[in-house]
């Protein structure tokens, strides 16, 4: 009989005290658990070192790199990426250590993820987005993406069937918080990989998104938390190329659609203007 193969955890934080319990109660189970932490002014560091996490401290790097030194800092040659923000459902810690008792089939798997929707958690007949976050560490490495950050691996890619929840979405507020940010990381990203910016593809994208998400991904589940979060979502698509629409606005008319003498208008976050 082989041997379990041992999982070591990695996960970033900042300032992460109120969902940081659920995240490390979710993987008690793990061989190892690695915690980089990115300087917290809150009780993270506590948090983890309660749980027995190998804690670390680094200046942040941005999403992709942070999470990639979290990686080399692990000890296993399987890892598992968490958020946060995020824990495992107790069927997906079943489906985990059923996996690994039985042997690895693949060199990563994907994981549905199961999200908070303001006052809700989704219903689980809502179609989940899947996220590689299982994988052989031999394989692959997390991208050095400004934004949505993943593992990349190559080999053979298998689903699970059971989800992690996510406990981000708490409040509307929150949320178009968090897409404003995000819209506005994504706009460098765009332009270092030569995207063109269309208006309309600005114009036609958001009612896509919005079916997208409300029908094609049965958002209408989850009541009017499924609708308002289909709007938002729909919204965020908007945003992102609205912003490179804007970019390449300021880039080919400057001030000279400005009246003479008006202050130049400061630059978005992480936008090269």
């Amino acid at each position: 009989m082989n041997a379990v193969e041992p999982i070591s955890v990695f996960i970033t934080t900042f300032n992460n005290a109120r969902t940081l319990p659920a995240c490390l109660e979710s993987v008690k189970w793990a061989d190892e658990v690695v915690v980089l932490d990115s300087y917290s002014t809150d009780e993270t560091p506590a948090i983890a070192q309660r749980y027995g996490c190998k804690f670390l401290q680094h200046k942040f790097l941005g999403y992709g790199p942070q999470k990639q030194l979290a990686l080399e800092n692990t000890a296993h040659r399987w890892a598992l990426l968490l958020d946060a923000d995020e824990a495992l459902s107790p069927a997906l810690i079943d489906e985990i250590q059923d996996l690994r008792a039985r042997g690895f089939d693949a060199d990563g798997y994907e994981i549905p993820r199961q999200e908070q929707m303001f006052w809700r958690m989704s219903s689980p007949k809502v179609r989940m987005n899947g996220f590689l976050r299982l994988f052989d560490k031999r394989r692959g490495r997390v991208s050095d993406m400004p934004v949505h950050a993943a593992p990349k691996v190559e080999g053979r890619i298998k689903w699970l069937k059971h989800p992690f929840y996510h406990y981000a979405e708490t409040s509307l507020h929150v949320k178009v918080e968090k897409i404003n940010a995000y819209s506005t990381g994504l706009v460098a990203d765009k332009v270092k990989r030569r995207f063109r910016p269309s208006p309309w593809k600005m114009a036609l994208y958001l009612p896509y998104a919005f079916l997208r998400s409300y029908l094609f991904k049965r958002n209408f589940l989850n009541g009017w938390g499924g609708f308002i979060g289909s709007v938002t979502m729909s919204y965020y698509a908007f945003l992102k190329y609205a912003k490179l629409y804007e970019y390449a606005q300021f880039q080919r008319y400057g001030q000279s659609l400005m009246p003479e003498g008006a202050p130049p208008p400061p630059p978005p976050p992480s936008v090269p203007l």
